[in-house]
């Protein structure tokens, strides 16, 4: 093969603040090169480290490749693997439109990373003095934990095929974050279980900050249950099962055969749980810290973020000076206007906000919330679809609506409850206190959510209730409104909507980006 028509490897990593981390990638990216003598291997990170994964490719196609394969150097597919590093390629390729790239499948659960996981354990029997049976001992297999289901159940299923490939008596998962048990809850866990030895395997390819509290989690335990033995086992690291395994992940995205694992993706299929993310727009969410430490270990200062102040449409802005205008609004506190006003533009009638209620600091809550916790929880998809798209894009705030989830409908059935508070029962059990909570239709979520709130000691950040109608409206109103523990927005009668809940959110979240922008109101 001539060096024109060399296959380009660049092993796109994913960076890290800890320099063993990236010490022993490029270690391992030294190793493929060795391994792969007759291709251009060159690497990248999407976080943190230098040099980007754009400018490793720069350096491979300096160097003659006139095709690439970006192979992800992470073990499972979760969100760098499907979304951000899949969107690097694509802008890669729209700027070298020339050249064909491919983009490989992650480590997986390989046959040569189980032998090598095998190693590991072996090695790490070998540093005790005991003699225990393998039935008498607890595998623990530590994940790093993600978002994503089908990423945590392959550890899960990497943990089952240790434990009846090697005899362990039990194997237990846990996650070193985002996902649960963690790391000490499962320790803790395993410890109760009975078992002469734990044997810790952290399921990672590189030291690093993780790693170094996965094993003094371990420490910590052994301290306090001397009677068992606990063993820390390495991790991956680099070894040449790790290099042959990432060349040949690059010769099969270049043969088109790289496989990733579609059938249980929760971007492809409806996976329990995980219903409304099928199909959901695939944003890379690393670019704010791409090439954050530089190439001599320095960090680089964060651009930090820009903000600007609403602006309204020119006949929204009319339809609000007209509402400024059109009544004595000092009366009112100050950081209730906006809310207020934008409850008479969505209503048209300026008495709306006459039978308004506000728990003392409702408002500044809610602003708070929608900056720390991010996520707004409806009762219908009506008041979901109102809000603000532009908004919830700049302030990255969620939305999650479950009443015409499966589960949702299945709880109501069960349970004898409407889908709405069926829902806000999923929302609880879901995201527990860090939400807004918004109900703009059914009285029965206000119901529920006060039931939550009262007997099982939910306490979300704010409840916005103002559905409209007949039954049992004003009856959910009042008791939404003696219930002290939770700061809430409501009103008496039977008037309201999934609008009105909507623009109470609005209204928060304009003032939340007039603050961060530093705009002071006229």
């Amino acid at each position: 093969m001539t060096q024109a028509a060399k296959l380009g490897i660049v092993v796109a990593g994913h960076g890290s603040r800890d320099p063993d981390a990236v010490r022993e990638f490029e270690e391992l990216v030294e190793l493929v090169r060795a391994r792969a003598p007759d291709d251009i291997v060159s690497h990248g990170y999407l976080e943190f480290s230098s040099p980007t994964i754009a400018e490793a490719v720069a350096a491979n196609l300096a160097a003659g490749a006139r095709q690439v394969a970006v192979v992800p150097g992470v073990l499972l597919a979760a969100r760098h693997a499907k979304n951000d590093m899949p969107a690097e390629v694509q802008a890669l390729a729209r700027d070298y439109p020339d050249i064909d790239f491919h983009f490989g499948a992650p480590l997986n659960l390989h046959p040569q990373l189980l032998q090598l996981a095998q190693e590991r354990i072996v090695e790490a029997e070998a540093t005790s003095p005991a003699t225990v049976r393998r039935a008498d001992t607890c595998l623990v297999l530590v994940g790093r934990g993600t978002t994503d289901p089908d990423a945590n159940g392959e550890v899960a299923k990497m943990a089952r095929m240790l434990e009846e490939g090697m005899g362990f008596g039990s194997a237990h998962v846990c996650y070193s974050g985002t996902a649960t048990p963690l790391v000490a809850d499962g320790l803790r866990a395993a410890a109760r279980m009975g078992y002469a030895r734990l044997v810790v395997l952290p399921f990672f390819l590189f030291d690093g900050v993780l790693v170094k509290r996965i094993y003094a989690a371990a420490d910590d335990l052994a301290e306090r249950e001397p009677d068992i033995e606990v063993l820390k086992a390495g991790y991956l690291g680099v070894h040449p099962h790790v290099a042959d395994v990432l060349i040949e992940r690059a010769r099969e995205a270049v043969d088109g055969r790289a496989a990733m694992n579609c059938s249980l993706c929760k971007y492809r299929v409806q996976i329990v749980g995980f219903e409304q993310q099928v199909g959901e727009p695939q944003r890379a969410h690393h670019l704010a810290v791409r090439g954050l430490l530089a190439q001599d270990g320095a960090e680089k200062s964060p651009a930090a973020p820009v903000y600007t102040p609403y602006e309204p449409h020119p006949i929204e802005a009319e339809s609000f000076r007209i509402i400024a205008a059109g009544r004595d609004w000092s009366a009112f506190p100050a950081a209730h206007l906006t809310v207020l006003q934008r409850l008479v533009h969505t209503s048209g009638d300026f008495d709306a906000v006459n039978d308004l209620y506000f728990s003392p600091g409702a408002i500044e809550s809610g602003i708070r919330a929608l900056l720390r916790c991010k996520r707004v929880l409806t009762d219908v998809t009506m008041v979901q679809t109102g809000l603000k798209r532009a908004l919830l894009e700049q302030l990255g705030i969620d939305t999650w609506c479950g009443v015409h989830d499966r589960e949702t409908h299945l709880m109501s059935a069960q349970y004898g409850i409407t889908r709405s508070a069926a829902g806000i029962r999923r929302g609880w059990e879901k995201f527990g206190n860090d939400v807004v909570l918004s109900i703009g239709d059914a009285p029965t979520a206000i119901t529920e959510a006060v039931r939550l709130i009262r007997d099982h000691g939910w306490r979300p950040q704010l409840v916005i209730g103002l559905p409209v109608g007949f039954v049992g409206t004003r009856e959910s109103k009042d008791e939404l409104r003696r219930c002290l523990q939770v700061p809430r927005i409501t009103n008496s009668g039977t008037r309201g909507g999934s609008p009105w809940a909507a623009s109470v959110v609005n209204g928060m979240m304009i003032d939340a980006l007039n603050q961060l922008a530093g705009y002071e109101p006229g």
